[in-house]
């Protein structure tokens, strides 16, 4: 279901896709951020998504004027893992207030892969 903002001039609707870009360009500028990830339903399986898609790895439910928003990404090895969480957090739950004028209740973040860098 799309964000609705009901004024005295009309409505807005804001679909759950551009919420989720916003969330996805937001989250993917952290630092010690790999990607986005994605499972594989069939076989279970987490992928990096390409940085063109970043609205995948992000589900988006409204309810009562309020978002609630559950993030997967990949991060880097040797990062803090709570440090990055908290950063994603705070840092979606600002942009996408400001972009949309929506409350965001909740975003969970969910940490589903590590990148661990080749040695040189």
């Amino acid at each position: 279901m799309a964000a609705t903002i009901n004024n005295e001039y009309g409505s807005i609707v804001i679909s759950n896709n551009v919420i989720s870009n916003i969330a996805g360009a937001v989250a993917n500028n952290c630092y010690g951020v790999v990607g986005m990830a994605v499972h594989n339903a069939k076989d279970g399986i987490v992928s990096l998504v390409k940085s063109g898609n970043l609205n995948k790895g992000i589900s988006v439910s409204v309810e009562n004027d309020a978002l609630f928003l559950d993030i997967h990404i990949v991060v880097q090895y040797g990062v803090n893992i709570n440090a990055i969480c908290e950063s994603i957090m705070h840092n979606v739950k600002y942009q996408v207030s400001v972009q949309t004028g929506f409350e965001v209740s909740c975003i969970n973040v969910f940490v589903d892969s590590m990148r661990v860098a080749a040695s040189e």
